[in-house]
């Protein structure tokens, strides 16, 4: 079912004594949707993470998995989730065939299904080539695909990955990225991560998390232009320069040079259609009209330094 909600996460919270973990935090993970929970160190990423994989009890807010709460139906909400926390729950001694019969066990797959589910495991993360290796002798990218085969073997719907490209080198990472987007075809994930380019290359949707509270959620794609900052407008006789600071949205405009001009627009405004009609009805002569965005890195610099309040889109409409 298009648009089906997987994860709903209401007024979170968790704190460890006098400290606020995490305040209120309002999230929603949709069917096919890839989430990217963004963040600097300390932020609540991987607490969060925590609570939404049932490894941690909330000091407030609920928790539905699939439908179920997840504080009154614990084992059937965990029963939708696949897991790899920031270090790989691995048994180092353990081959990986030995590791993922194991860990099909204890999900609870029927021993006649076991190595049907153990062989498609390995198969969708690239282990069949190690599947006789000991753990401990893998690269810890391998290991981390091992992490990665335990969370689906069940075929879980949903998938939570807390910083799952920690501590790996270039290739490792470009390598756990594309098998991140391969799963997101059939399953819906969390990834948590303070890394902008891995949001950038593997998530359909941001969540960015300051000081336990969400700051901001919007797509990968609409992030920009939710974001418009200023535009360029290019006018062959173009009105006095109090006129254009008078469209509405607009609170500064200035010369480029003779014929471009550049209005800087209040936050959440886009002043285009307005201009474009103030153009056409008064001959300024409108030749080239386009808005500038603010990049990710720039949302995110602007929504982590220094005290901040909680964006509107943390109210995440369901």
């Amino acid at each position: 079912m298009e648009n089906q909600i997987l994860i709903e996460a209401r007024e979170l919270s968790r704190r460890y004594g006098a400290t606020m973990a995490v305040s209120g935090l309002n999230l929603t993970l949709r069917k096919g949707e890839i989430l990217g929970l963004l963040g600097p160190n300390g932020a609540g990423k991987s607490t969060t993470m925590k609570m939404l994989a049932g490894c941690l009890a909330p000091s407030g807010g609920t928790v539905k998995i699939n439908g179920i709460d997840l504080a009154q139906a614990a084992r059937a909400a965990k029963s939708s989730l696949g897991y790899l926390p920031e270090q790989p729950p691995l048994y180092p001694e353990l081959t990986v065939d030995e590791y993922l019969r194991f860990c099909a066990g204890l999900h609870g797959i029927p021993g006649n299904q076991r190595e049907a589910a153990v062989t498609r495991s390995k198969q969708a993360c690239g282990l069949t080539e190690v599947a006789e290796r000991l753990i401990h002798n893998l690269s810890k990218g391998y290991q981390q695909r091992v992490g990665l085969a335990q969370a689906i073997i069940h075929r879980p719907p949903v998938i939570i990955l807390d910083e799952p490209t920690v501590g790996l080198d270039p290739i490792q990472i470009r390598e756990i990225r594309s098998l991140i987007k391969q799963l997101g075809e059939s399953h819906s994930v969390i990834l948590s991560s303070h890394i902008l380019p891995e949001i950038q290359a593997v998530c359909s949707r941001v969540m960015i998390i300051n000081k336990g509270r969400s700051v901001y959620s919007e797509s990968i794609e609409n992030t920009a232009q939710h974001r418009v900052e200023s535009v360029i407008a290019g006018l062959r006789k173009p009105p006095a320069i109090a006129v254009l600071k008078g469209l509405p949205g607009v609170n500064r405009a200035e010369a480029l040079d003779g014929s471009l001009f550049r209005l800087a627009v209040d936050a959440g405004t886009d002043p285009r259609e307005a201009l474009a009609e103030a153009a056409a009805k008064n001959g300024w002569g409108l030749f080239e009209l386009r808005s500038q965005a603010k990049t990710l890195e720039e949302v995110f610099v602007e929504l982590t330094s220094g005290d901040i309040t909680v964006h509107e889109t943390q109210k995440e409409a369901a």
